[in-house]
């Protein structure tokens, strides 16, 4: 791993001593909650960051507060119904339920604080590039004029004023959302109180019209909804007069918990999402301007859990502010990036069956097309010898799915077509039981698993009869089959023919559908039952390497490590002289860094344009890394305890030497060198932005696999996707880019 570390501006404050924590027990793990904290803080350190595009870096602020407000919905909300119930059930490290609340919420009052002050600071900017968001007092006659007629004809009709009396009880709040509360005076004296909820349908930010000439570079201006709400507030209370109004937003419990013997999967969620909106309020957030008095009744009236009303100086809901970043910008934004296709399926006339037959593929997306995947399954809708198909749907797009809309057509050809739907992907079981009832109705089988294992695996399978044999083709991810996020995650999607990956394909969805435990996989493992146990057998193998003298190394890449178990081999490999390096976009509750028990690990994580998501476990089998020795995955799981015991995962080992050298040398070198997007983990638990060491060149992972072709699809830079393949303009072949094996060796520990 290359590179120094700097603090960040924004780090969190380093301990001023390391202790070395005992063989055993708590303090050898981070806090899951803290380091998720920790993640959101690095992410909101690239809105920060000035190498990015101005209206880039109020994205990473909008992701940032977005993020948080799940981690309230989900995460916290699980730790205030422990404490509600009484429940003092140590986390493992060592906290109670309580305490890990303290820590939270005092990590999060110093993380919003700096929220706002990169608000304050990026709207500032903002305006000095004529974007602008104003207040009341700077709105022109005319665009006061425009506005009062925007809010008759579009927002009056939908706003509810409601008093708040005896006769009309406190409402009901919806969660994320945002409310006014309003002192006022009646025409006979009374003082009362109101609300009036802003429904989500409505823009958070009006844009105003242009008042410039269309020759003129004009100023972009906006108006939060509720400085307009304020602005005609008479028309809602007409007969009152209004003394005092402020914002306040509230966050829900959003967990979802089902019980086992739930009959029909599809009715029990439904019953689960409508209690989901009337979750208990787990945070209250109100604006600092508010009065005294009205944030007193505001608090009153809603039945808070615990220690968690927040008076907040500066914009609620900033995760509402992606509104503001405008299309007729692009000076502003990144420059477009245009994914390529791979070049050897171009090679065969667009035939994905034949490219995959003659060789495993490895797509690495969003530098490589989606594109491909929904070809592949295209082409199998409309394939004669295609018999089966099979297929997994954790996450998919909202609207006009095109991998659902495929499938409904292959059943509607008279294919057999199998759908696995997970009901349980968070926050969007709503999206998947509509999809899956619509593809009930074209004639898809569809299946929504077990009620007490997600399923997460990524898998597609195509059952192709070839002569008077039958072929299995099958392409396994490590990320979900959504063509929009496959735009800015990355993810690697294998395709293979290998008859023995087809077999265990197929077990694992017999295991779904039919509820039997598979017999042994030939050449992959999944949970819940084989994940955990192949990779702990590849770090205790990889510490009998080390004890013979052997070169003995483990790479990882992830998205969160917070298995204990397999912490704890990983411990005993560094104390071994295993040369472990850890790619980790989230959560860690590894320590690494620490003389004499876990020195030989380094955990570093890539934050930058596109969201880190693959997840890659390589073990140098006697050879170190990276080399052709190795034993190298791809999977769908990180090693968390919910992935490798609650889940159906799958894990598939990589055979193609080709395939191996583009995962090994291309992308788990290039994250390993990273220095330009890269933080990395301390023993204290500090994330450090890293820098370049001494007479080592900058190298940005992102901007490499932007301009590099893979090794394994060789795929084609600036080719429009959407063009069939074949038709490309430029016949002149890519040679492969490798990152290099100089810089493979440079990644390792220096002390190896």
């Amino acid at each position: 791993m290359s590179g120094t570390r700097t603090k960040a501006k924004s780090a969190v404050p380093a301990s001023p001593a390391v202790t070395l924590p005992p063989p055993e027990g708590p303090a050898r793990f981070f806090n899951r909650e803290l380091s998720w904290l920790q993640f959101n803080r690095r992410v909101l350190e690239e809105a920060l960051n000035p190498a990015h595009p101005l209206l880039e870096r109020l994205k990473f602020l909008s992701i940032s507060a977005s993020n948080l407000d799940e981690f309230y919905m989900v995460r916290a909300a699980g730790l205030y119904g422990q404490v509600a119930a009484g429940l003092v059930t140590l986390s493992q490290d060592g906290r109670t339920p309580s305490q890990q609340l303290s820590e939270i919420n005092k990590f999060v009052a110093e993380l919003v604080a700096d929220k706002q002050a990169c608000w304050r600071a990026l709207r500032k900017s903002l305006a000095a590039q004529n974007l602008l968001l104003v207040e009341a007092s700077e709105i022109t006659p005319t665009e006061h004029a425009w506005l009062a007629s925007q809010f008759m004809r579009h927002v009056f009709p939908i706003l509810t004023p409601i008093n708040v009396d005896p006769a009309h009880p406190f409402p009901f709040i919806q969660n994320k959302g945002l409310t006014l509360a309003i002192q006022m005076t009646s025409d006979a004296g009374k003082e009362m109180s109101g609300l009036i909820p802003i429904p989500s349908q409505l823009e958070r930010f009006i844009r105003l019209p242009a008042s410039t000439p269309a020759t003129v570079k004009a100023s972009i201006r906006f108006v939060r909804i509720e400085t307009v709400i304020g602005l005609f507030i008479s028309e809602l209370y007409p007969t009152f007069t209004i003394r005092a109004h402020g914002a306040f937003r509230l966050i829900r419990d959003s967990d979802i918990e089902l019980m086992e013997e739930a009959e029909d999967l599809t009715r029990a969620y439904e019953t689960q999402l409508r209690r989901r909106r009337r979750g208990v309020v787990i945070r209250l957030e109100l604006e600092a301007e508010m009065p005294k008095a009205l944030q007193k009744f505001v608090t009153d009236e809603l039945e808070v859990i615990g220690d968690s009303v927040f008076v907040k100086d500066g914009l609620l809901g900033i995760s509402d502010t992606s509104q503001l970043i405008v299309a007729d910008r692009p000076d502003l934004l990144f420059k477009p990036f245009h994914p390529r296709f791979p070049e050897r399926i171009r090679e065969h006339n667009g035939d994905v069956f034949a490219a995959v037959r003659a060789k495993d593929l490895v797509v690495h997306h969003p530098y490589e097309t989606f594109d491909v995947v929904l070809q592949y399954l295209r082409q199998a809708v409309h394939d004669p010898a295609v018999m089966a198909i099979k297929w997994t749907l954790y996450r998919t797009s909202r609207e006009n799915s095109p991998i659902v809309a495929a499938l409904k057509e292959a059943a509607d050809m008279g294919k057999s077509v199998t759908a696995v739907v997970e009901l349980k992907a968070r926050f969007d079981e709503s999206t998947n039981i509509h999809l899956a009832r619509d593809m009930e109705k074209a004639g898809v089988h569809v299946v929504y698993g077990f009620t007490e294992l997600k399923t997460h695996a990524k898998l597609g399978m195509v059952v192709r009869k070839e002569g008077g044999e039958i072929a299995t083709y099958c392409h396994l991810g490590t990320g979900n089959y959504h063509p929009q996020t496959a735009k800015v995650y990355t993810d690697l999607s294998l395709f293979t023919a290998d008859p023995a990956i087809g077999r265990d394909v197929a077990r694992i969805f017999n295991f779904v559908t039919g509820y039997g435990k598979p017999d042994a996989l030939e050449a992959m493992a999944a949970s819940p039952h084989g994940i955990r146990a192949r990779i702990l057998a590849h770090i205790h193998e990889e510490i009998g390497h080390a004890k013979a003298g052997r070169p003995a190394a483990i790479w990882m890449k992830m998205n969160a490590l917070v298995d204990s178990e397999i912490i704890t081999s990983l411990y005993a490999a560094s104390q071994a002289g295993v040369a472990i390096d850890i790619v980790v976009r989230g959560i860690c509750c590894l320590r690494p860094g620490i003389p004499g028990f876990s020195d030989k690990i380094r955990v570093k994580s890539l934050v930058g344009r596109f969201l880190e998501h693959a997840r890659i476990y390589c073990f140098g089998g006697g050879g170190g890394l990276p080399s052709t020795e190795a034993a190298v995955y791809l999977s769908s799981a990180d090693m968390m305890p919910r992935n490798l015991n609650r889940r159906v995962e799958a894990m598939v080992a990589i055979s193609n030497p080709t395939v191996r050298a583009q995962v090994l040398e291309q992308v788990m070198t290039a994250n390993l060198r990273d220095n330009q997007q890269s933080w990395g983990l301390n023993p204290d638990g500090t994330w450090l932005r890293m820098q370049p060491s001494a007479g080592e060149a900058p190298f940005n992972a992102h901007q490499y696999f932007m301009t590099n072709p893979s090794l394994s699809g060789r795929g084609r830079a600036g080719q429009d996707p959407g063009v069939i393949v074949g038709q490309a303009a430029d016949d002149t072949a890519h040679d492969p880019a490798p990152v290099g094996t100089t810089g493979a060796r440079n990644a390792r520990p220096r002390d190896d």
